[in-house]
């Protein structure tokens, strides 16, 4: 059975960071493209973040860029986002995905599994 858990979230300040992680199990996602995406209350779950397949390209929206980094490690089939400078309107809950039909794929209909979300809050 696959699984994606992703923790990592919380309460912070705005200026501050925070190290989102997402864990795989079930099978390998070393191969596959992965992303993370975001909800906002009353908002549409949009794209954030995306890996490609063989880790050497990323895409981001241009909401984040310059202050999010997406990385992932294969040998722990494991995917991370690191937030810098975040603002209030970071606050969502935050959802790893992956098998992602191509590399920075944006879409939610691009990926096939999906973990719960973790809650990340930025205080102004």
């Amino acid at each position: 059975q696959v699984q994606l858990v992703e923790s990592g979230g919380g309460l912070v300040q705005a200026g501050g960071s925070l190290r989102l992680s997402c864990a795989a199990s079930g099978r390998t996602f070393s191969s596959d493209a992965m992303g993370w995406f975001r909800q906002a209350p009353g908002k549409e779950r949009e794209f954030v973040a995306a890996i490609s397949r063989s880790g050497g390209n990323t895409y981001y929206a241009d909401s984040v860029k310059g202050r999010f980094t997406i990385s992932r490690d294969k040998t722990k089939n494991a995917v991370y986002l690191q937030m810098n400078s975040l603002k209030p309107q970071d606050t969502a809950v935050y959802y790893c995905a992956t098998s992602g039909l191509r590399d920075g794929a944006t879409r939610i209909t691009e990926y096939a599994y999906w973990g719960q979300g973790t809650q990340v809050t930025v205080s102004s």
